[in-house]
Formats: C-alpha cells, sequence, structure tokens
C-alpha cells in the first residue's frame, strides 16, 4: 500500500480511515460482524460496520491525546458476505416472527415459528463459534482485537474468548439498556441477552460495570440487585441528578473507575450517547451522553493504569441513503477507541 498522507485526501483502500496497513502487520485487528437478526425494533445494524467505513474516510486525524495518532497499525477485516446473506434471510423471517408474538401468538402451539427460533439460537451459536476461531488466531499473533457491529449480541464471541485466557476481567458497558434479558424473545443470543450470556458463560468475569442505563425492566433491575455486588449500574437519572446537585462529571469518572477491576473490556453501544448522535440506532432513548464524556471516560480509564483488553462497538445504523450522520458518529467513536488502544501499546502495557 502507499505511503499516508494525513492532511490529504484519504484514498479508499478497502481499511478503516484508509490507512495502508494490512492484517499481518497490523497490531489491532477489527472484526465487523454484519448482524442484526434478533433486532426487534429497528433493524439496519448489519449495515452499521460498511457504513462507518466509507464515512471513516471523511476524518482528519490529528489527535489531541496521541501524538502523530495517524501512524496507528489497526486493520479492519473484510466484511463477511456470507454472514450477510445470511443475516438479511433470517432478519425477514424475525420480521415475521415478531409480528406473530405482537399479535398474540404462542410459539408452543405453532411448529413453524418453534422451528424458526431453533434455527436462529443455533445459527447465533454457529456465528459466535466462527468468531472465536478467528479470534484466537488473532490472539496467537499477540493482536488486540476489537467487534464492530451489528447488533450488540456479536461481541460475545470477544468478550468469552478473553474469559478463556483465565484472568480476571471487567466490563465497561456504556449503553442505554441493562441488555440483561434471559432468552428474550426466546432467542438465547438477543442483543437484550450480551450481558447475561456474559456473565453466564465467563467465570472469569469479575464486575459488569453498567454507565447511562436508562431504560431496562423490573427483572433486570432485581438480577443487578441480587447480583452481590458482580453487577454495578451507573443509571443514567442517578447520574443526572448528582449533577443536578454539583457533582461533576470526573468526580463520577473517578468512581466509576474505582469500582473495576485491574483488567477491562469496553462494550460500547452507541444508544448510550444522546439520541441526536445516533437518531437511526434500533432503539434509541432520550437522555444519555455526548461523545466527548465517554471519550473522557475512556482515557481516564487509561490514566488510571486499567489495562484495556479490547473492545466493541455496536447499534450503529446508517439509515436512509444519504444519511451520514450516524456513521459518521460511529466513526469518529471508533477513532477514539482505536487512539485508546494505540496509547495503551505505545506506554508498554499491552
Amino acid at each position: 500500500m502507499t505511503a499516508f498522507d494525513p492532511n490529504g485526501i484519504a484514498i479508499p483502500n478497502g481499511n478503516i480511515f484508509g490507512f495502508p496497513v494490512e492484517e499481518n502487520d497490523a497490531d489491532l485487528v477489527i472484526i465487523p460482524v454484519p448482524w442484526d437478526a434478533t433486532a426487534s425494533y429497528g433493524k439496519g445494524t448489519a449495515d452499521g460496520p460498511e457504513a462507518i467505513r466509507q464515512a471513516s474516510l471523511q476524518l482528519d486525524f490529528y489527535h489531541p491525546r496521541l501524538d502523530n495518532a495517524h501512524t496507528t497499525k489497526v486493520f479492519m477485516s473484510p466484511i463477511s458476505e456470507e454472514w450477510k446473506a445470511i443475516n438479511d434471510e433470517m432478519s425477514v423471517k424475525c420480521l415475521e416472527y415478531i409480528q406473530f408474538l405482537e399479535d398474540g401468538g404462542d410459539i408452543s402451539q405453532n411448529e413453524y415459528f418453534g422451528s424458526f427460533v431453533n434455527e436462529m439460537n443455533e445459527t447465533q451459536i454457529a456465528l459466535k463459534n466462527n468468531l472465536k476461531e478467528r479470534i484466537a488466531t488473532l490472539h496467537n499473533q499477540g493482536k488486540k482485537v476489537a467487534i464492530l457491529g451489528g447488533e450488540h449480541s456479536t461481541p460475545l464471541a470477544l468478550i468469552e474468548s478473553i474469559d478463556e485466557q483465565g484472568k480476571p476481567f471487567g466490563i465497561l458497558q456504556i449503553d442505554a439498556h441493562a441488555d440483561l434479558r434471559i432468552a428474550y424473545e426466546d432467542f438465547e443470543q438477543s442483543h437484550a441477552s450480551i450481558m447475561y450470556n456474559a456473565l453466564k458463560n465467563c467465570e472469569n468475569l469479575t464486575r459488569l460495570v453498567q454507565v447511562g442505563i436508562r431504560d431496562v425492566a423490573p427483572s433486570e433491575v432485581q438480577m443487578i440487585q441480587e447480583s452481590n455486588g458482580r453487577i454495578h449500574t451507573y443509571f443514567d437519572w442517578d447520574l443526572k441528578n448528582e449533577q443536578y446537585e454539583g457533582k461533576t462529571w470526573r468526580e463520577q469518572v473517578q468512581r466509576i473507575i474505582k469500582s473495576l477491576p485491574e483488567r477491562v473490556f469496553i462494550s460500547f453501544d452507541i444508544d448510550g450517547l444522546k439520541p441526536y448522535l445516533c437518531p437511526n440506532t434500533g432503539t434509541p432513548v432520550l437522555g444519555g451522553f455526548e461523545l466527548e464524556e465517554i471519550n473522557y471516560l475512556f482515557f481516564s480509564l487509561l490514566d488510571a493504569g486499567k489495562e484495556i483488553l479490547g473492545f466493541d462497538l455496536n447499534e450503529v445504523s446508517p439509515g436512509t441513503e444519504g444519511d451520514e450522520w450516524d456513521a459518521n458518529v460511529g466513526a469518529r467513536a471508533l477513532w477514539n477507541l482505536v487512539v485508546l488502544m494505540e496509547k495503551q501499546r505505545r506506554l508498554g502495557r499491552n
């Protein structure tokens, strides 16, 4: 690949940001997962990775938190056409199934939809196992790995791969939703069940710290309350009330960081942001954060000496044709996460 000019026009070369990096030379590999088959409200996040890749070419690459950030060796794998086709087929069936449920249908009385749910569960397990094989290869090469969704079910493979390293770790989840549903709508790997599955499957996951939660079911609140501290949730309404009474975001960030273990995986659902930043995401919710508030949290995490194991960014949906706002915000959120990982590498903490 040709040299990269950070002051010039990005040249489309298939890689994220147009950076002249091949996988073999990369320190960080981003795996895009074009999957939103279990999305129950708004579809479109399966197209998020490609929209972000295209939008990433429009960024400028000076970064105030890292000198020569454009020299970062990051590579984004090609988007799987096979899994995208499977997703599109399953999504059509899922919409029919959701309509069936909304019409009062009983899955135990319907052989067709019962079979479909089993098919969906088996397909998502196959997707997860496929991703885990890919992740294992990259980890064995000493590379950091990130997942770019797609819906929020997609990073479970990476979370489980980190758990299988046998060391205690925590998850920092930025999200509007708790994602602690059990087999939501009978889908065992639902986007609404990602953190339930992570807690259930990962014996080395010692603490889940959720930030910005503001749309939650009573059963999820009960699960948080009965977790004996394994789940620590900073609800959006509590954070806002504290700020109204004079507490600063810096003080809140320091408390959040203290509640995390030394090794941390970042899971960033874009709907954790204010909805004007992600209007086309699957389930937007009033409230949330500015992107720079979340960037401050992430870089404060690094400044505190925590080891960042990897990350996911998910639920970015490009919306209608010609509407590039969500992808633009998603590309900038991704850029900051990439810079975060590169800064950690330069500090010698990998």
